[in-house]
């Protein structure tokens, strides 16, 4: 039962750093729905509209920052646009790498150094995730195409 339970947690531990590495480029959006709809609930609107608010917000903030990336010339700029979306992810992946590593390492300068790398590591994934799944503008269309 024992070993069972070890498994498990594994299992489950292994699950939550996957979906952190694959939903890392979305803490941008997630951040700002956030707070969007806690400013709403505060503001009076209700829960349905706190969380129309928020979803609303969190789209706003995907569309617009893919739409920047697309069409945004200077490398600088795409560069900025997607150090703001890195950002929120990699100070996710401190604290969620932090939040795995205080249970197993008894030492707070080791707990800190290996959140830095999991931050790290975070951040790259999400840095990738941003240039290459559709978040950055493709080539020139017809690059490749053989003439005849």
């Amino acid at each position: 039962m024992i070993i069972l339970a070890i498994l498990v947690t594994l299992a489950a531990i292994g699950a939550m750093c996957w979906l952190l590495f694959a939903l890392a480029v979305f803490a941008l959006p997630f951040l700002i729905g956030f707070t969007a709809a806690g400013w709403a609930h505060t503001s009076g609107a209700g829960w349905l509209g706190a969380l129309i608010i928020g979803f609303v917000g969190a789209g706003a903030i995907l569309i617009i920052g893919q739409l920047l990336l697309a069409f945004a010339r200077p490398l600088w700029l795409k560069l900025l646009i997607a150090i703001a979306f890195v950002t929120p992810a990699a100070i996710a992946g401190f604290y969620a790498t932090h939040g795995v590593v205080k249970h197993a390492v008894p030492s707070e300068t080791w707990q800190l150094v290996l959140s830095v790398i999991g931050a790290i590591a975070i951040g790259v994934v999400a840095f990738a995730q941003v240039t290459t799944m559709g978040l950055a503008a493709p080539g020139p269309a017809g690059r490749n195409v053989s003439r005849a």
